[in-house]
């Protein structure tokens, strides 16, 4: 390993080679460790290529010694796939010194950025351009805009604008063997052959390592408003999305849903963020929050005042229909970020409250009522001290339904057997409600295997096939996405 540490030294330079000398090592912590700090690795070095050129110079090399390569961006990850094993035999692959933003054309609605860009970096190049890039998650102050795309990332405007994967028109990749596809095109449309780029993105750096993008930018909304309601049932609130999508159209940009539970971490854990609520409290004394709570979000191209009106017509018909028990409007911009800051404190409100069994599953918008109750009769009735936070994006059919343990099952072998059980009881539900176990965050090392028992077998011989073709040697991420 000496002769490749030497080599990738005077490729890059020293100090562009981090070699931790134990896993442990808190100087080379956020290369070593997922965000959730449930994987710790141990990497042979740290490499951080300034370029693609630089990248493919890194993975010949690499190739060339029978060492394996982990693409990194923000490290933002929440299924573990962007961190080494515990070998101390695979160099991660740093992509934060590819941070420009190669060009904004705005004539053709596109940017072109480097892969080591912040998602909010991109946003706010966009939006100097008096453009918009929609994709908007909670960690877009740390994740990459490479990151996004090696994961096909989701966030809260799928519903209008899609997922990273709509978002992107071109890209440039680092391959296996080290060679770069310049894909770098702003084209709607492009016939001439396989889709790579389709390919590529959500791939999660096992069939290629993204350096750059040009991305699908949109005009600038004039005139936006938020709004929260109440709601007694999830059968209520797909009735309001319903309702909000018929009457709003393209202008309904986000329709988010937030179970009690995970309210009442906020408000326990958070209590700033929640005062946000009390617009939806019947009294004074009243501070529970309702079963379920629904964000809607509503953008116009004419002013604040013409999609607050919108918005306050689908507001009146939900009350009058009984689908809405109470509701509130932002009338201006600090009320729909405290109505935003309120969803996305959710996250680490659960942190807080302690461990729990994460799922980010995606079943259809009509079988969300059905699953949620199966799931939660099944669960409760196995274990009646387990509490369930359910969140997520209503309007795309992608809930987060995570189960914190009961006490006597919180650490150990009882979390272990616990986690394997519950994994078991919600992913068979999903199932057979026709959805997937990974909506947004990936398959990564978490769902690897899982992905083996639910995927079919031909599907699992297809990607299979796709990997072996284009990195034969398994340079690229192993044990990631393919059991």
């Amino acid at each position: 390993m000496t002769t490749l540490l030497n080599a990738l030294r005077d490729l890059l330079g020293q100090a562009q080679v981090l070699i931790p000398q134990r896993a442990t090592d808190a100087e080379f912590s956020r290369y070593q460790t997922d965000w959730r700090g449930r994987y710790q690795g141990h990497a042979l070095a740290i490499v951080r290529p300034a370029n693609a050129d630089e990248v493919a110079a890194v993975v010949r090399l690499c190739a060339q010694h029978g060492v394996s390569i982990v693409p990194q961006g923000g490290n933002t990850g929440l299924v573990g796939g962007g961190v080494p094993d515990e070998s101390g035999r695979q160099v991660v692959l740093s992509l934060q010194r590819l941070r420009q933003i190669r060009e904004v054309d705005p004539a053709n609605l596109s940017m072109t950025a480097d892969a080591g860009c912040l998602l909010a970096e991109v946003q706010q190049a966009a939006a100097e351009a008096g453009l918009l890039f929609p994709l908007s998650l909670a960690s877009e102050g740390s994740c990459t805009i490479g990151g996004n795309l090696a994961t096909n990332a989701g966030g809260t405007q799928v519903l209008r604008y899609g997922t990273a994967r709509e978002l992107c028109l071109g890209l440039e990749v680092v391959t296996a063997n080290g060679e770069i596809w310049r894909g770098l095109k702003g084209l709607r449309k492009d016939n001439s052959g396989y889709a790579l780029r389709d390919l590529m993105i959500g791939s999660e750096g096992t069939l290629g390592i993204i350096t750059a993008a040009t991305l699908r930018l949109y005009p600038q909304p004039k005139g936006q408003t938020t709004a929260l309601l109440s709601c007694t049932s999830l059968s209520d609130a797909i009735k309001l999305l319903q309702a909000a999508r018929a009457d709003l159209d393209a202008g309904l940009t986000a329709c988010e849903v937030m179970g009690r539970l995970p309210l009442q971490l906020v408000q326990g854990h958070q209590p700033d963020a929640a005062k946000v609520l009390l617009g939806l409290q019947a009294t004074t004394s009243d501070t529970t929050p309702a079963a379920w709570t629904v964000l809607l979000e509503n953008a116009s191209n004419e002013s604040d005042e013409h999609a607050q009106q919108r918005m306050q017509t689908v507001l009146q018909m939900a009350m009058d229909s009984g689908l809405v028990q109470m509701a509130t409007l932002a009338v201006n911009q600090t009320q729909q970020q405290a109505m935003w800051q309120l969803r996305e404190s959710i996250p680490l409100a659960e942190r807080t409250e302690g461990l729990m069994v994460k799922h980010d599953i995606g079943v259809p918008t009509s079988a969300i009522p059905d699953f949620v109750r199966e799931a939660d009769q099944a669960i409760q009735t196995r274990w009646p001290q387990a509490r369930i936070v359910c969140f997520g994006h209503l309007g795309d059919g992608n809930l987060h339904y995570n189960v914190q343990p009961p006490p006597s099952q919180g650490q150990g072998i009882g979390l272990t057997t616990f986690e394997s059980e519950v994994n078991r009881l919600v992913f068979d539900e999903v199932m057979r409600h026709g959805g997937t176990l990974s909506a947004e965050h990936g398959v990564g090392r978490l769902r690897v295997e899982e992905m083996g028992r639910r995927q079919s077998v031909t599907a699992l011989a297809m990607m299979k096939a796709i990997k072996l073709a284009l990195d034969p040697g398994n340079v690229l991420n192993p044990g990631r996405v393919l059991p």
